[in-house]
């Protein structure tokens, strides 16, 4: 009778985690028009018109606001996209990228 072999895994334990997250902050300056601030939020956040709007209004009364919380990768590609359509259209709008607080 011939012999079966058995093949035995070793499982290992991996440490599986959430990935971090990061906040794009947009801040407010004098000189970017607020209809071209509601235009980024719109078009590169995906806001609606009531949001972007909202928001548009808490950036110019606090000077700065959490447009959204993205992994890492496309929180830096959104704040890299709005900045880049801020300067091609000659206005010095300001977005920031930091970890989000556990």
């Amino acid at each position: 009778m011939p012999q079966e072999q058995s093949q035995i895994r070793e499982r290992q334990k991996t440490d599986l985690r959430e990935p971090r997250r990061y906040k794009v902050i947009i801040h407010n300056d004098d000189f970017t028009t607020m209809e071209f601030v509601v235009m980024v939020l719109k078009e590169v956040f995906f806001l609606s018109e009531d949001n972007a709007q909202a928001l548009m209004l808490q950036v110019h009364h606090s000077n700065k606001a959490v447009v959204g919380i993205y992994t890492y990768d496309i929180a830096v590609s959104k704040a890299q996209k709005a900045t880049n359509m801020a300067r091609e259209s000659g206005f010095p709008l300001r977005l920031t990228v930091e970890p989000e607080e556990n």
